[in-house]
């Protein structure tokens, strides 16, 4: 990606920024606990394969069904651009501020104090659950998926159990602390990558006639049944475009969480040479996995085929669907498992994230201080234990049905990230503006784009175009379904109201562009800044690469 930019230098000239006024830096007292303890490995694989989780292994099953196979790749491939416009959108704003709070402190600095409050909260809730409205998000969402995947093998075992044993695995995991996490997310999100990366080989090579039934499938089912779906039996170019568009809110739930990593750049070690290696790779995820996975998932399942919707009660991944039809006996099995470690890693990234975000959002004085507390080695315990208390909440896939409650929980997900992908976007062209507006030469940051600010209001339009229109189906003559507005309008309508409100509560106006601080924590992140020790082999030199 050419028109990416990475300070290679010393953290020493980084002065640039901090002392453009005349040489005055500034250095607030130290008061946040969390500690630096996830290792360059651990940020790239988060960043690469961490919340790669059910959106893009079960999720696309529906989406296949819905817009058939060029429906299915253009929703990604335009919800992939939008992901990568945000991503160095944050990229920027976060290898230069790596703090606790991730965007949503950076929200406070550059916007103010109410659209941190809104897009806090909205992030919370993102990732865990607006509990008086029981509206249901992607803690439950993954734990949920993963009843869904043990549905395979065994039927008869009710899910409740399947639940409480990833709960258990992901409740463990974050209360180990965040080495722990970045630990087990490198071993998981390594599992998923290698997965990914086997499952669009294999199924190339299932597609050019190499399983056991040496079926030739090539562009087939791109024919018959044909590369649209005509969503609700409209006919012509505008049942074609509404099955398309109907692909972009569960595309959306996919790509949910590449963001992540502005949560975790406040306990990253090295931020300001991890970071910005961690956003440059962003492309290659979207490349590969998602526009890779769904062209091969396109051409090698049909789009009416039974297995692919979700609301039956029980799910197959369209990769296992594959594999079955082919003929190939103990894959499918060996597969599902994979899957399934997959969600019990979204889910533990899930928690990590939601028990940040109402640290960061406590940290900003928009929730209780108690979520501040800490152990010594820097674990917030009390908002991991009140987040992961929602994840009982998956246990609607008990009484449900787990397809169902996947397909609503996916809804609510896919717009509450959206709306924080377009704080995001807003934040940024603030900073952008104070950043002219001071006389800060952006090329002095350990990270920038020549893309700016286009891909900024790119991230803006689209993720709200998206949102707005994310609940169309309901409108359809004899399709109104309650569940389906609410879980696509309700995040819609709160988050302005939550902005209006804390406006009026805080009283206070939009940070001006002269006002803003790009000094505060400065020099504590100067100081977390080392130049990586050089590879003394060849094998050290490429891990450092990769890594």
């Amino acid at each position: 990606m050419g028109a990416e930019k990475t300070d290679a230098t010393s953290k020493g000239e980084f002065s640039d920024v901090s002392d453009h006024d005349g040489g005055e830096s500034f250095q607030a007292p130290p008061r946040h606990t969390l500690q630096r303890k996830l290792k360059n490995r651990h940020i790239a694989m988060i960043s690469i394969g961490g919340v790669i989780g059910t959106g893009l292994f079960v999720g696309t099953a529906n989406s296949l069904a819905n817009g058939g196979p060029i429906g299915l790749l253009l929703g990604y491939m335009i919800m992939g651009s939008i992901v990568y416009s945000v991503m160095i959108t944050l990229g920027e704003m976060i290898a230069f501020l790596p703090i606790p709070g991730g965007h949503i402190k950076l929200a406070e600095r550059f916007v103010d104090p109410a659209f941190s409050f809104a897009m806090g909260w909205n992030y919370w809730y993102n990732w865990t659950i607006v509990s008086r409205l029981l509206t249901f998000v992607i803690v439950p969402a993954e734990l949920s998926a993963a009843a869904l995947l043990m549905n395979y093998w065994n039927k008869t075992v009710n899910d409740s159990v399947w639940v409480i044993m990833c709960l258990v695995v992901v409740l463990t995991i974050n209360m180990l602390g965040a080495g722990a996490y970045g630990e087990a997310e490198f071993v998981f999100a390594s599992i998923k990558v290698i997965t990914i990366t086997g499952l669009i080989i294999l199924g190339i090579v299932i597609d050019l006639g190499g399983g056991p039934d040496h079926d030739r499938i090539g562009f087939r089912y791109w024919k018959n049944p044909g590369p649209f779906v005509q969503y609700n039996g409209i006919q012509g170019a505008k049942g074609r475009f509404l099955g398309f568009w109907a692909v972009l809110t569960q595309a959306a739930f996919s790509f949910i969480g590449t963001e992540i990593v502005a949560i975790a750049a406040g306990e990253a070690k090295n931020p300001r040479r991890t970071l910005p290696k961690a956003i440059r790779r962003v492309y290659i995820r979207i490349l590969l996995f998602y526009i890779g996975g769904t062209l091969v998932i396109g051409l090698l399942v049909p789009s009416n085929n039974p297995f692919l919707k979700l609301n039956t009660g029980t799910a197959e991944s369209p990769f296992v669907i594959a594999i079955q039809t082919a003929g190939i006996k103990s894959l499918p099995s060996i597969i599902n498992a994979c899957l399934l470690t997959s969600a019990w890693s979204a889910s533990s990234s899930d928690l990590y994230t939601a028990s940040r975000a109402i640290y960061g959002l406590a940290a900003s004085g928009n929730a209780p201080k108690c979520f501040l507390k800490t152990t010594r080695s820097g674990l917030p315990y009390v908002a991991v234990l009140f987040c992961a208390a929602f994840s009982l909440l998956a246990f609607m896939a008990v009484s449900k049905g787990a397809g169902t409650v996947f397909s609503w929980f996916s809804n609510m997900t896919a717009v509450a990230g959206l709306m924080t992908w377009f704080g995001i976007s807003v934040t940024y062209l603030r900073f952008y503006k104070g950043m002219q507006v001071q006389g800060i030469d952006r090329k002095t940051l350990p990270y920038y784009t020549n893309l700016q600010p286009y891909a900024a209001w790119w991230g803006v339009i689209a993720t709200i175009t998206v949102c707005f229109f994310s609940g169309w189906s309901v409108f359809l003559e004899g399709n109104w379904s309650t569940a389906t507005f609410v879980t696509n309008y309700i995040l819609l309508i709160t988050w302005p109201i939550m902005y209006v409100g804390a406006r009026f509560y805080y009283g206070a106006k939009p940070v001006a562009a002269e006002d803003m601080d790009f000094k505060s924590d400065l020099a504590e992140i100067a100081a977390d800044t080392y130049d990586e020790p050089p590879p003394k082999n060849k094998m050290e030199a490429f891990w450092q690469w990769l890594m």
